[in-house]
C-alpha cells in the first residue's frame, strides 16, 4: 500500500462527526420543514390604487381573492383597472417572499441556505 493511504477513522478530518452538530442540523432541518408547512398556509393581503383594489395571496403564491371596488371599475380605461390588479398581486407576493425569507434567516442564524 502506498504511502499516505487510509488509516481508518471516519474520514471527517480525524475526529469523527460531532453528535452536537448533528442533533443540530436535523432540529434546524425539523424547524425549517415546520416553517415551510406554517409559510404555506399563510395569506398576505396589499392594495393598491389607495385600496381600490386587493390581492390576497398564499404563502404557496397562489392568489386566494382579489376585490375590486366599483368606483374603479370604468369600461374605458381597463388598463388602468389591470395595473392595479398586478401592483396589488406583486405587492402581496412581494410580503410573502419577505416573511417568508426573514423567518427562514431567524431560524438559520442568517446562514444562506439558498432559500
Amino acid at each position: 500500500m502506498a504511502k499516505g493511504g487510509f488509516k481508518g477513522g471516519h474520514g471527517y478530518g480525524g475526529g469523527g462527526v460531532n453528535m452536537n452538530m448533528v442533533r443540530q442540523a436535523q432540529k434546524m432541518q425539523q424547524d425549517l420543514l415546520k416553517l415551510q408547512a406554517e409559510a404555506e398556509d399563510k395569506e398576505y393581503t396589499a392594495a393598491a390604487g389607495g385600496g381600490m383594489v386587493k390581492a390576497t395571496v398564499t404563502g404557496k403564491k397562489v392568489l386566494k381573492s382579489l376585490e375590486i371596488a366599483p368606483d374603479v371599475v370604468d369600461p374605458d380605461d381597463i388598463e388602468m383597472l389591470s395595473d392595479m390588479i398586478i401592483a396589488a398581486v406583486n405587492e402581496a407576493m412581494r410580503e410573502a417572499d419577505l416573511s417568508m425569507s426573514s423567518d427562514m434567516s431567524r431560524i438559520t442564524g442568517g446562514m444562506n441556505l439558498g432559500f
